[in-house]
C-alpha cells in the first residue's frame, strides 16, 4: 500500500477500499503519511465526496485508530448532544444538568472555539476554579456522582481526528462533509454513549449555510451512528441570528445560569427543552419533563454539584470586562435582521474567541444583544454593547458591526423563522 495510489483513487473520482482506508488512517496516524499527502487526499474528498460506505470504514478506522470509552457500570442510561457550532450557542450549559435531573447519564465531551464560533470550555473556564481536563477516572467519578460531566475529549480519545482536523483547519478542507461527519461522530462512538442527539445549525452564523447541506450533513452522521449501534437523531436549528441575547464567554455563563433559575431568553429555553426532550426519548425516558425540571430547580441543583465537581465555586462571581462600547439604534423601528456570523466575528475581534488554537480567549470579552428580530427599537437607545478588557480591539469589532443590522418602519410586518427547522431521524 502506498499513499500515493490513495490520493490518485480519490482525486481521479473512485472508491477507497476499505484497505486504502484503513491504512492511511494508521499510517497518518503513525506519522508515515505526510502532512501534505494527507492535505492533497483531504482536498480529493472535498472536491469528489465520498459514499455511505467509505464514509462509515473512514469513521471505524479514526475510532480505532484510539481508545474507546465504557460507561455500561453506570445505573442510568447514556445520552449526549452534539452541536456542530455557532454564536452565543450556550445550549450545553443549562442542556446537561437538565438531562440528568431527568434521570439520564450525560458525558458531554466538547471544545473550544475557533474563529467566529464559541467553545463550550471556554465558557465554562470563566467560572473561576473550573477544570475541562479530566482524567477518564475522574471524568466517570463527576459523572457517577452528579449525573453529567462537561470536560475536554482525553488524548487517547480518536487521536487520528484531532490529527487530522488540525491539517484541515489550515489547508480549506473543514467544509468537506464526509470529514465533518466522520470527525465529530468518529469522537461520540469512541466516547461510548448509548444514544446521541445532534444540534446541527444552519445559517450565516453556521459551517451550514444551506438548508440541504445541512441536511445532508445531519443525514450522513444520523447514518454513521445508526451503523455503529447508537440510537441517533439530528435537528436542523436556526443560526441566522445568535442564540439569546449573549455572545462570549462570561456572558453565556450567566445567561445560561439565568436559563437554570427559570428565567432566561425564549429562544434559548425553547431549543434547551427540545433538545432535553429528544435526548430523553433517545435514552428511554420519554415521560420524564424536562420543562418541570427547569421550574422547580432541579436542573440547577445538579448543575451546581456538577461545577463544584470539576473544581469551580458556582456562587463566585463571574469576570466583568474592563471596557464596554454602546452602539445605539440608528432608527426607530422593527429590528429585522441580526447577522449572526457579523456578531460573532465581533466577539471574536473583541477577545472572545481565537484565530489558533493555542490562543488565549478573554473571559469577560463579548457582544450583549439588547434586541432580537422582531423587537421595536428606539433611535439613540443602545442596540448592542461590546466588552472588552482591551479597548482598542472595539474599531475592529465596529467594522464588523457595519451591515450586521436591518431596522425597518414600525408598521412592517415580521415573521422569526422558527429555531427547529427539520428533525432528522433514522431511516426506516
Amino acid at each position: 500500500m502506498d499513499v500515493i495510489s490513495v490520493i490518485r483513487t480519490k482525486r481521479d473520482r473512485g472508491r477507497l477500499t476499505d484497505e486504502q482506508i484503513d491504512w492511511v488512517i494508521d499510517a497518518y496516524t503513525r506519522g508515515e503519511v505526510a502532512d501534505e499527502q494527507m492535505s492533497a487526499l483531504a482536498m480529493a474528498i472535498l472536491l469528489n465526496g465520498m459514499d455511505r460506505r467509505e464514509i462509515a470504514r473512514w469513521t471505524a478506522a479514526m475510532i480505532n485508530s484510539g481508545e474507546r470509552m465504557d460507561f455500561s457500570a453506570l445505573s442510568r442510561p447514556t445520552a449526549d448532544k452534539h452541536s456542530t457550532g455557532g454564536v452565543g450557542d450556550k445550549i450545553t450549559l443549562p442542556l446537561a444538568p437538565l438531562v440528568a435531573a431527568c434521570g439520564a447519564a450525560v458525558p458531554q465531551l466538547s471544545g473550544r472555539g475557533l474563529g467566529h464560533t464559541g467553545g463550550t470550555l471556554d465558557k465554562l473556564e470563566s467560572i473561576p476554579g473550573w477544570r475541562a481536563l479530566l482524567t477518564n477516572e475522574e471524568m466517570l467519578a463527576v459523572l457517577d456522582g452528579t449525573g453529567s460531566v462537561i470536560c475536554a475529549a482525553g488524548d487517547g480519545l480518536a487521536p487520528a481526528d484531532r490529527k487530522l482536523y488540525a491539517l484541515r483547519d489550515v489547508t480549506g478542507t473543514v467544509e468537506a462533509i464526509p470529514l465533518i461527519a466522520s470527525s465529530i461522530m468518529s469522537k461520540k462512538i469512541a466516547e461510548g454513549t448509548g444514544s446521541l442527539v445532534l444540534d446541527v445549525k444552519v445559517g450565516t452564523g453556521a459551517f451550514m449555510k444551506s438548508l440541504d447541506d445541512a441536511r445532508e450533513l445531519a443525514e450522513t452522521m444520523v447514518g454513521l451512528g445508526t451503523d455503529h449501534g447508537v440510537r441517533t437523531v439530528a435537528l436542523l436549528t436556526d443560526m441566522s441570528t445568535p442564540l439569546g441575547r449573549t455572545a462570549g464567554n462570561a456572558l453565556e455563563v450567566r445567561e445560561s445560569v439565568e436559563v437554570l433559575a427559570g428565567g432566561g431568553p425564549a429562544d434559548v429555553v425553547e431549543l434547551t427543552l427540545a433538545l432535553a426532550r429528544e435526548m430523553l426519548d433517545a435514552a428511554g425516558l420519554p415521560d420524564a419533563d424536562p420543562a418541570e425540571a427547569l421550574a422547580d430547580g432541579s436542573a440547577m441543583d445538579v448543575w451546581r454539584r456538577m461545577i463544584t465537581a470539576q473544581g469551580g465555586d458556582p456562587d463566585a462571581p463571574l469576570p466583568v470586562s474592563r471596557e464596554q462600547h454602546h452602539i445605539p439604534a440608528p432608527a426607530t423601528g422593527v429590528l429585522t435582521r441580526l447577522d449572526a456570523y457579523d456578531i460573532g466575528v465581533a466577539a471574536w475581534r473583541l477577545g472572545a474567541g481565537r484565530a489558533r488554537k493555542e490562543d488565549p480567549v478573554q473571559a469577560a470579552a463579548g457582544v450583549e444583544l439588547h434586541a432580537k428580530p422582531g423587537d421595536h427599537v428606539t433611535q439613540g437607545e443602545p442596540l448592542l454593547t461590546l466588552h472588552t478588557d482591551t479597548p482598542d480591539r472595539f474599531p475592529y469589532a465596529l467594522e464588523s458591526l457595519t451591515s450586521a443590522y436591518d431596522i425597518a418602519p414600525l408598521d412592517t410586518p415580521f415573521t422569526a423563522a422558527p429555531i427547529v427547522r427539520e428533525r432528522i431521524a433514522p431511516a426506516t
